[in-house]
């Protein structure tokens, strides 16, 4: 009797969460365990030790995530011109109020912390585009070029903070969702078509006539003005090598020494290119089956600065080898995995959007930060999800998860 009442207890308990996507929480708590152990490895032969925020703040992290779960998601549509707006505020108050450290001005200070708003943005921009585009289709140019407008207010003030990294996530999520919404992929090409031309006027030049020759047939076959659209197209990518110009002045010196210098990082190796040459002689070091848990001589001996937090794919390459790096690849395909299969049971587009959102912040962020640490793409400061050190970030990542497991919980079940 008192067991039948245990379980029957038990049971009803867990009746609000009964719908949960029980493999994406798993692969997600255990990352989050993991980074903990990776970034106390890290702080072994250091002067300071608070590794343990990281499973502190994960834990309260898992906390909201299981009462968002229990909240009906769908609330949010009501309130999406509220939370923009509150998005906004708060990259606002950064430029007034904000704490500047490492050259750039993106953290408030409440109560002692470093909040980024950039971070939690990332969230607002997903709920809000979901929104947005959860009753019409981006295969109508107009809806597109509304969604480009909602996008672009909260990306200036990032760039101008600037925050470079997550100004690229956020055009990330954007062209995910807009993907996912059904918009024509020829626009999409040109939607960051200027940003290609730019880069191969001053890297590619003959290549850079054929891109734009390129553009502009292609804005010829999908826009609907077919001369006018293809001009456009033309102007657009001839004047981008100018433009790439005024955007790089924009920057400050060592954004663009990230970007430069990760080609060739042995131009300066002690300055610029110091980090991606440590980190690829550590993650070489680890071999197949690594060096072992605490035993990375470059991740002890301290050689990569700020590990624990950009660069912790670099120890885990070295301590853990290409069997401990695989292992953390094949968890974030299976969270991956898990996001398209809730985007496409979804009960509705605002909540496959949603789920659609957070896969594309979460493959962008996690492809870069693992291309950079191997040397295949610059430093851009974009953590990686559930394993670097980052209160606001691993908040955010949470957040996200609890989101899109409200999806999961009130996704339509068929019965019989």
């Amino acid at each position: 009797m008192q067991k039948s009442l245990t379980r029957f207890s038990l049971r009803q308990l867990l009746q609000p969460w009964q719908s949960l996507d029980w493999l994406l929480a798993i692969s997600v708590v255990s990352l989050t365990v993991f980074g903990g152990l990776m970034i106390r490895s890290t702080q072994l032969n250091a002067d300071y030790t608070d590794w343990w925020q990281h499973w502190l703040t994960g834990g309260i992290g898992l906390a909201i995530a299981i009462a968002i779960a229990r909240w009906r998601y769908d609330v949010l549509v009501q309130w999406k011109w509220i939370v923009y707006g509150l998005t906004n505020l708060a990259l606002l108050a950064v430029i007034f109020v904000g704490t500047t450290a490492l050259g750039a001005q993106r953290w408030i200070s409440i109560g002692g912390f470093h909040v980024q708003p950039s971070e939690f943005a990332k969230l607002g921009l997903i709920v809000t585009l979901a929104a947005v585009l959860e009753s019409r289709t981006a295969a109508k140019l107009p809806v597109m070029l509304q969604t480009l407008a909602v996008t672009a207010v909260p990306w200036g003030l990032v760039f101008l903070q600037p925050d470079l990294g997550t100004s690229l996530v956020f055009g990330a999520i954007t062209i995910g969702m807009l993907y996912w919404a059904n918009a024509n992929p020829g626009w999409l090409v040109l939607l960051v078509s200027p940003l290609v031309s730019a880069i191969l006027f001053g890297t590619l030049f003959p290549a850079w006539f054929l891109w734009v020759a390129g553009m502009g047939v292609l804005a010829w076959l999908t826009l609907p003005g077919r001369w006018m659209g293809a001009f456009v197209a033309l102007g657009l990518n001839l004047l981008s090598g100018k433009l790439g110009e005024v955007f790089w002045n924009l920057l400050k010196p060592y954004q663009k020494d990230r970007i430069i210098l990760f080609l060739d990082p042995d131009r300066d190796p002690l300055g610029g290119g110091y980090h991606l040459i440590q980190s690829r002689i550590a993650i070489g070091a680890g071999e197949f089956w690594g060096r072992g848990w605490g035993n990375g001589t470059q991740t002890q001996g301290g050689f990569i600065p700020e590990q624990h937090t950009d660069f912790i794919f670099s120890a885990i390459g070295e301590e853990l080898g290409f069997v401990g790096a695989m292992v953390v690849v094949l968890v974030f395909w299976l969270i991956c995995l898990r996001l398209v299969i809730l985007a496409q049971n979804a009960k509705d587009n605002f909540g496959s959007l949603l789920c659609v959102g957070v896969l594309s912040m979460m493959v962008f962020q996690a492809i870069v930060n693992i291309s950079m640490t191997i040397g295949l793409a610059p430093v851009t400061g974009i953590p990686l999800p559930w394993l670097s050190y980052g209160r606001s970030a691993l908040l955010t990542n949470f957040i996200a998860f609890g989101l899109v497991e409200s999806v999961a919980n009130y996704r339509q079940r068929l019965k019989f």
